[in-house]
């Protein structure tokens, strides 16, 4: 028994050291192939580096050259367009900048508004109230606001002669050229265009204050010669029965006493009935029409179908027109707005390439107002800020 016993015990420890040995011979298997996987590993994760670091060197070159080609396309593109952006606001600034880009010294040809290079030039402009009576109007913000805002490319400087406060009336004629040089610089500085208005009303006839015109068109040409973003519109809105021909001896006097110090500048002749009458030119225009052309002005809820035709049967006689005043409420700068004939004359302006400036840049508490009554800035204006006028208007404009 005892011996039977002790066969038992030596089987078991046999046993004991057979899985032993076989559980050693597995550890040492499972570590071998541990330590290949791990070394194949760091080979692969060595070489895999190898290849990310070249590919990122070739990524970094070629994104290098790509964003190098980016600038350079987008500078050149900046040269000649405004860059194309997502928001609302900025969107209509980069609108505005396109279309008040400056072309130069201005031209006739044609029925047509040109540019140095030759191409249409789409004037849309706003003109100041009197200068005499408001003046805070007259600054550079002001011009910024309505150039990148709303997409103004011209300012016109309306001078009354004989209402009150007017250039041949009383009024202190140093302090109205003084406004008239900060708008003209300030033009200039923002590349915008500019008129110096002539703004007879009361007078009539250009010709009851021709003395006084022919000095101070002397004077304003030889200081601005060298400007080429300045036009001068010699006679606002002759009335009262005044007569083309009345105006032509006018203009026949006026334009070359501008001519001899500014040969190029475009020169604004009035025409009769509060410059409504533009085909009264047809048969008898200025003795020198180079660079000439002539004024109408419209408010659209007097002046409809029948004026508009005379617009056109003038620009189908050759006879080039600007429309350098006008509104859409009605003829007394008051009154209600007519958004239907106003539109009409839009779609003249943008048929003809007409170039216009609305009346007018004032807190005002009339409808031609282009800013509303309550507001007070003096530039910086919101779309909420501007009048009923103003919106339609400067909506058009952008």
């Amino acid at each position: 028994m005892k011996g039977k016993k002790t066969i038992i015990t030596a089987t078991i420890l046999a046993i004991v050291l057979i899985l032993a040995l076989i559980a050693a011979v597995l550890a040492f298997a499972i570590r071998s192939s541990k330590d290949k996987t791990a070394k194949d590993k760091e080979e692969a994760t060595k070489e895999t580096s190898q290849i990310t670091e070249t590919e990122t060197e070739e990524e970094s070159e070629t994104k290098t050259e790509t964003e190098s080609e980016t600038e350079t396309e987008t500078e050149t593109e900046t040269e000649t367009t405004t860059e194309t952006v997502t928001t609302t606001t900025t969107t209509a600034q980069s609108t505005s900048a396109v279309r008040a880009g400056y072309a130069g010294s201005l031209s006739v040809s044609g029925t047509k508004l040109v540019g140095e290079s030759g191409s249409i030039v789409t004037l849309r402009g706003v003109s100041t109230h009197g200068l005499a009576w408001y003046p805070s109007y007259v600054n550079e913000a002001a011009f910024k606001t309505l150039r990148d805002d709303y997409g103004i490319n011209l300012i016109r400087l309306a001078m009354y002669t004989m209402e009150y406060g007017g250039y041949c009336n009383g009024g202190d004629k140093s302090a109205l050229k003084a406004l008239i040089d900060t708008g003209v610089k300030a033009c200039a500085n923002l590349n915008m265009y500019c008129i110096i208005d002539w703004h007879i009303l009361s007078d009539s006839n250009p010709n009851t204050n021709i003395n006084e015109a022919k000095t101070f068109f002397a004077e304003m040409a030889e200081k601005y010669a060298s400007y080429d973003n300045v036009l001068y519109e010699i006679c606002n809105e002759p009335n009262g029965g005044t007569s083309w021909s009345d105006i032509k001896s006018y203009a026949d006097t006026i334009i070359p006493i501008i001519r001899q110090y500014d040969s190029d500048a475009i020169i604004i002749v009035g025409t009769p009935t509060w410059s409504q009458d533009v085909d009264a030119v047809i048969s008898n225009p200025v003795a020198n029409p180079y660079n000439v052309m002539y004024a109408v002005h419209f408010y659209a809820a007097t002046h409809t179908d029948y004026n508009r035709q005379k617009v056109v049967t003038a620009l189908n006689a050759g006879i080039p027109v600007f429309f350098s005043e006008f509104s859409i409420c009605d003829a007394s700068g008051n009154g209600s707005v007519d958004y239907t004939s106003a539109s009409a004359w839009f779609d003249l302006i943008d048929q003809y390439d007409i170039p216009y400036a609305a009346w007018n840049l004032s807190n005002k508490n009339e409808s031609s107002a282009l800013i509303n009554s309550s507001c007070s800035k003096t530039s910086g204006w919101t779309y909420d800020e501007l009048s009923v006028t103003g919106q339609w208007i400067l909506t058009q404009s952008n």
